[in-house]
């Protein structure tokens, strides 16, 4: 007698649908990293206090440049909770669910921190800006500080004088290599004679101190601190107003395919409404007042 396959077809597609739920059901491996297979996509929402998909599992793993500059740490110590990043680091973590105790600190170069590939750390605080270009290879929080950058000079110097960009162009300015300060010197300032690059603001503060720099641009916090601790004979020249429609920010960088970035903004974004950020920077940056704008 002839049978037809349909009801054979019907049996396979029953136990095929009666195994994926069966593997639906069953548990997750967890990567290494404490990230579940098959778990959150990238960048949802999955908050649990303390038991986020961190690098390592229970743990906060945050990544900073060294040596870390005042006044954004103290004393070139991360850790320590002084100092406007530090501060801001711990207080995520504490609204992530995680003590000062649970906080791992990591040194990564800065221009590492938003390189292509994968991340050591959870996110990075190191004075990294926003920006499109940084988003195609690394995820970024919301933003943590509002940045205006600043031109610091020897005094008694032409460029000390300056009082608008076109009073720099003849200047030889320096700045640390991928930042929004070179940018400023670079399509801003455009200064006749190509910039000095450095791979850190220290070397670019060497410069200025001997002469082989007329000034340098950086962020303004570090301009005053590198005027009122480090360098008695340079000034604040002035301070650059924001370009274009957007406020330029510094952001925390995470990897690309985070699963925490959402955790992460979200509380960047609480510490913001609440004042935390109003306050930590108003006790450990210095204030923008009296600082002329350069246009």
């Amino acid at each position: 007698m002839y049978l037809s396959p349909r009801p054979v077809r019907l049996a396979v597609c029953a136990t095929a649908v009666l195994f994926a739920a069966a593997v639906g059901c069953a548990p997750q491996d967890a990567s290494p990293g404490g990230q579940r297979a098959g778990g959150p996509a990238p960048g949802e929402r999955n908050c649990a206090p303390g038991r986020l998909a961190t690098v390592e599992s229970g743990k906060l793993t945050v990544g900073t440049d060294k040596p870390a500059y005042a006044p954004w740490f103290a004393d070139d110590d991360p850790a320590s909770g002084k100092g406007y990043e530090s501060a801001v680091a711990y207080a995520v973590a504490k609204r992530l669910g995680y003590g000062k105790d649970a906080v791992r600190w990591r040194t990564v170069p800065f221009n590492s921190a938003f390189a292509p590939g994968a991340k050591t750390f959870d996110f990075d605080i190191n004075q990294v800006s926003i920006s499109a270009s940084r988003k195609q290879a690394v995820a970024f929080s919301s933003g943590y500080y509002d940045v205006r950058q600043a031109v610091v000079a020897r005094k008694g110097t032409a460029a000390a004088r300056a009082r608008s960009a076109a009073d720099l162009k003849d200047a030889k300015l320096g700045a640390q290599v991928g930042t929004t300060s070179l940018d400023i010197v670079n399509d801003t300032i455009r200064p006749r004679q190509a910039p000095a690059v450095f791979q850190k603001n220290d070397l670019a503060k060497s410069a200025l101190e001997n002469g082989q720099v007329d000034a340098i641009v950086v962020d303004l916090p570090t301009a005053f601190y590198i005027t009122g601790a480090e360098l008695k004979d340079a000034v604040v020249v002035g301070q650059f107003t924001q370009q274009g429609p957007a406020t330029e920010q510094f952001g925390l960088v995470l990897d690309k395919e985070s699963r925490i970035t959402g955790c992460v903004t979200a509380a960047v974004d609480a510490l913001r409404r609440d004042g935390t950020l109003a306050a930590l920077e108003k006790r450990w940056l210095a204030d923008a007042v009296d600082v002329p704008v350069l246009k």
